[in-house]
C-alpha cells in the first residue's frame, strides 16, 4: 500500500511537472511571439512575460525583435551615363509584425533574409541608376540612401512585417577601366573652376586697378585745384602787401626795384648789356642819392 502511494504521487508530481512544463512559457525581453493551433496562429504578438498554452495542441515560435544587420555582397550597378560602380552596402531591419513575419517566412531568419537581399539589390540599383557619377561622387552618401530606405521599410512592413530602419554604403569603387575617365573628369572640372576662379581674379583686379587710377585722377585734379588756388590767393596778397608798399614810399620802392634788377643784370662775370647810359635804367648809378618827395 505505501509503494503503491508512494508511486502515485510521484507519478502525480511528474505529471504535473510535465504539465506545467509544457503549458507555460516565457517571453524574453527582446523577443515577441505568435501562438500557433495545429500550425493556425490563434494568438498574436505575445508580449514579454509568462504565458500560459494548451499542452499538445498549441505550439508557440518566438522572434527576435532585436535590430538586425544584414551584410550584403557587393554588387555592381549601372549609373545614369551607363558606367559602373561597385557597391558595399548593409542593412539594419527588426520584426515589428510577428504575425505578418510568421506568415512570410515560417519565422525563419534564413529566408527572411533571403527574401529581403533581393529587394534591397533591385532598390539600390534604381537608385544608382537614376544618377551620374558625379552625382553619386558629390552627394552625402546618408542623403544617397534617404530614397531607398524609405521606399524598402515601406514595402518590406507590409509584405514581410519587418521594418527597414537604415540602409547604409560602407563604399563606393570605380572598376580599373572607369577610374582613369573619372579621374581625368575630375581634373578637366578643377582646371576648369580654376580658370574661371583667374579669370573671376582678374577681373576684380582691373576693376579695382581703375577705381584706384580714378581715384588718383580726382584727387590730383583736386590738389591742383587747390594749388592754384592757393597760388592765386599767395600772388593777390603779395600783390596787395606790394602795392600797400608802394605807396607808403613810391620813390624808395623804385629805387629798390632798381638795385635788385641791378643785381640780377651784372650777376655774372661776362654778362654784357648794351643800353644808352642817359636811360632811365641808369637812373640811381648816375645820381644815387634819393630825393624825397616832400
Amino acid at each position: 500500500m505505501i509503494n503503491n502511494r508512494s508511486l502515485i504521487i510521484v507519478g502525480g508530481l511528474a505529471a504535473v511537472a510535465w504539465l506545467a512544463s509544457n503549458s507555460l512559457f516565457v517571453v524574453d525581453e527582446t523577443q515577441r511571439a505568435v501562438k500557433l493551433r495545429f500550425g493556425e496562429i490563434v494568438e498574436e504578438n505575445i508580449q514579454p512575460g509568462l504565458h500560459f498554452k494548451v499542452p499538445i495542441t498549441q505550439t508557440v515560435r518566438k522572434f527576435d525583435t532585436r535590430v538586425l544587420t544584414l551584410d550584403t555582397d557587393a554588387s555592381r550597378y549601372l549609373t545614369l551615363e551607363q558606367k559602373a560602380v561597385i557597391v558595399d552596402s548593409y542593412v539594419k531591419w527588426q520584426v515589428i509584425n510577428p504575425t505578418r513575419y510568421y506568415e512570410a517566412t515560417a519565422g525563419d531568419e534564413t529566408m527572411a533574409i533571403r527574401l529581403i537581399q533581393p529587394r534591397v539589390d533591385e532598390s539600390l540599383r534604381n537608385e544608382f541608376g537614376r544618377l551620374d557619377l558625379q552625382q553619386i561622387i558629390a552627394e552625402r552618401r546618408d542623403d544617397l540612401m534617404t530614397g531607398p530606405t524609405q521606399e524598402l521599410d515601406e514595402l518590406l512592413r507590409d509584405e514581410l512585417g519587418v521594418a527597414i530602419l537604415d540602409v547604409r554604403v560602407k563604399r563606393i569603387d570605380l572598376p580599373d577601366d572607369v577610374s582613369a575617365a573619372v579621374y581625368e573628369r575630375m581634373r578637366s572640372e578643377r582646371e576648369r573652376e580654376a580658370r574661371e576662379w583667374r579669370a573671376q581674379g582678374q577681373e576684380e583686379a582691373e576693376r579695382i586697378r581703375a577705381n584706384a587710377d580714378r581715384r588718383r585722377q580726382v584727387l590730383l585734379a583736386q590738389a591742383s585745384e587747390r594749388a592754384e588756388t592757393l597760388r592765386g590767393e599767395g600772388d593777390a596778397e603779395a600783390a596787395a602787401i606790394f602795392a600797400e608798399a608802394y605807396s607808403e614810399n613810391a620813390e624808395f620802392f623804385s629805387f629798390w626795384r632798381s638795385i635788385n634788377a641791378y643785381r640780377d643784370s651784372f650777376d655774372g662775370e661776362r654778362d654784357m648789356l648794351v643800353l644808352d647810359p642817359t636811360s632811365d635804367f641808369f637812373r640811381y648809378l648816375r645820381s644815387p642819392a634819393v630825393q624825397d618827395e616832400e
